[in-house]
């Protein structure tokens, strides 16, 4: 294998992984949360689901810019993309945003998630007040995802 492909494919594994890794740091601190709440209230469970949803879209971000290098590179195809060392490191710079802003922003939104199963526990209205905080943490793992999109598209190949 090349080296310029081995780095490449590096950047897409470091976006599925760190994004994932992220997601499941903060599914699993609001899951916590919300299965106390439902062991003493089964009945809030869809507005529990949400919370601890919400997290997990990060680790479907870093997936899809995975699976975009993926596409970019040939890996499904018949032929593979031949690359020099400065392409590969193009793409995995690429794919560093979606990387690191999956990874820190799903904990942080893991953590007003859980904050968020505490209001919905004592306030069940306003559950989708909690919900808002948290799609503002979102906002900025979409920003890194645009990022990786916009900057792989300018990578010549």
């Amino acid at each position: 294998m090349e080296l310029g492909l081995f780095i490449a494919i590096c950047g897409a594994a470091l976006a599925v992984f760190l994004a994932g890794i992220g997601s499941a740091i903060g599914v699993g601190l609001t899951g916590q949360a919300a299965n106390g709440v439902l062991s003493e209230d089964p009945e809030k469970f869809g507005s529990m689901l949400l919370l601890v949803a919400l997290p997990g879209t990060q680790g479907v971000y870093g997936f899809l810019a995975g699976f975009l290098v993926i596409i970019k590179l040939g890996l499904l195809g018949a032929e593979v993309v031949s690359l020099n060392v400065l392409q590969g490191w193009q793409i995995l710079g690429s794919c560093l945003p979606i990387a690191f802003s999956g990874l820190v922003s799903a904990i942080h939104q893991g953590r007003v998630c859980t904050a968020g199963v505490g209001v919905a526990a004592k306030q069940p209205a306003a559950a989708m007040r909690a919900l808002v905080y948290a799609a503002v943490v979102e906002f900025y793992a979409v920003l890194g995802l645009v990022a990786t999109i916009f900057l792989l598209q300018g990578i010549k190949l």
